[in-house]
């Protein structure tokens, strides 16, 4: 009910209870004892009536001013977005979208009105929209910026790649999930020669050089993506990056391990989705593709290194083509003892701890499937698990 003409009501009830005081008949049919405690409890009800409508009356101003300022505070929150100068979008956990700034209705090629409740899988172009979908699925679980390359289709109008920075915007326990997004053409990649838009995955550089060429290294830490852009080669110095693309499943297949000066890159590869992750704090030297092209040195150092990358996509393929999972396993063991593998006491220990997903991505199999044959060879006495849940193969 309306709070004023509650408080209309209410004075109109107080007016009409004076009259009845001032023109009550003493020769009502009423029990002279109850008549006084009538009156008063009338008065009671009425005192108590006029102080609920001014109650009333206040939470409703109150409202009021929060609204004001609520509306206040989204037209500063929308000022502030139009100085993002990239595409920013305000998505659910399902990818619809909740917000969007001036520069992402210019990008997607389509009015904000119609912008506001589409889902962001509707500019992704249907090559690249289940490995899309799979990645936003596994969103929740990563609490780091991520910078994404994909594809994308604006509304009627050409293709383009483009470098996508996402992150997860955790909300209250008893609040939904939100992603925030920032799309820019692959042109200006985020992971281009700017050192300033690499706060995004918390990149640190050392003040170490590349030997005598001059470039620096930049560190990854596990669990983050490293930005491919297709001008620039990485190269690892220590660490370990997980190389995957994904299937038209959306099923995550891995490629390569890039280990201690293993290169890689989108330039290295003719996979339309590629995804680089680091498995362990990694340090990386990023070269320009530019120098490369250039410099009879660096070609020098780096296609050893391309040769072996190729050889050991072959000896993946090779895993890939064992019929019984159990002989993919074992191939696969035996590949990373070469690649990552340390010499202990009792056998070779795998230097990064994956995890049985990452086995089973690489054997094109199941978590469950995988468990199972590790404790199988546990059992035979083939591996063990050291104190840090590395993989020690027994000798």
């Amino acid at each position: 009910m309306n709070t004023t003409v509650f408080a209309q009501q209410v004075e109109a009830m107080s007016e009409r209870l004076t009259i009845l005081y001032q023109g009550i008949d003493i020769s009502s049919s009423l029990p002279p004892a109850l008549l006084p405690s009538a009156l008063k409890e009338l008065g009671v009800a009425s005192e108590r009536l006029e102080v609920a409508a001014e109650m009333l009356h206040q939470q409703n101003r109150k409202l009021s001013l929060a609204d004001q300022s609520l509306e206040a505070e989204r037209q500063e929150h929308q000022v502030l977005l139009e100085f993002i100068p990239d595409a920013y979008l305000l998505t659910d956990a399902a990818g619809i979208i909740q917000e969007a700034n001036s520069a992402a209705t210019k990008l997607l090629k389509i009015p904000q009105s119609l912008l506001i409740g589409k889902s962001i899988k509707a500019f992704v172009t249907r090559e690249t929209q289940q490995a899309f979908e799979a990645e936003l699925q596994r969103l929740p679980q990563r609490s780091w910026k991520q910078e994404w390359q994909i594809r994308l289709q604006p509304y009627q109008s050409e293709t383009f790649n483009a470098s996508v920075l996402v992150e997860v915007n955790r909300q209250q326990a008893n609040q939904p999930m939100t992603v925030r997004w920032l799309l820019r053409q692959s042109s200006d990649a985020f992971g281009g020669t700017r050192s300033d838009n690499r706060s995004q995955v918390e990149v640190s550089e050392k003040p170490e050089n590349y030997d005598d060429l001059g470039y620096r290294l930049q560190v990854y830490h596990k669990g983050e993506i490293i930005p491919l852009n297709p001008n620039v080669i990485w190269q690892v110095r220590s660490g370990l990056v997980k190389l995957t693309t994904f299937s038209d499943k959306g099923q995550e297949v891995l490629v390569g391990l890039a280990g201690a000066s293993a290169p890689f890159g989108s330039s290295l590869t003719a996979l339309p989705l590629y995804q680089a992750t680091a498995l362990a704090d990694t340090q990386l030297w990023c070269i320009p593709c530019n120098d490369f092209a250039a410099s009879p040195k660096l070609k020098q150092r780096l296609l050893p290194q391309i040769s072996q990358r190729l050889k050991q996509t072959e000896l993946l393929l090779a895993v890939y083509g064992q019929v019984r999972v159990a002989d993919r396993l074992e191939s696969l063991l035996k590949l990373l003892k070469e690649e990552i593998g340390q010499p202990v006491a009792n056998g070779t220990r795998l230097s990064v701890r994956l995890t049985h997903e990452d086995l089973a991505n690489a054997c094109c199999t199941t978590r469950v499937t995988i468990t199972r044959l590790l404790s199988q060879l546990q059992q035979q006495n083939k591996l063990s698990m050291d104190s840090q849940h590395h993989i020690v193969l027994k000798a």
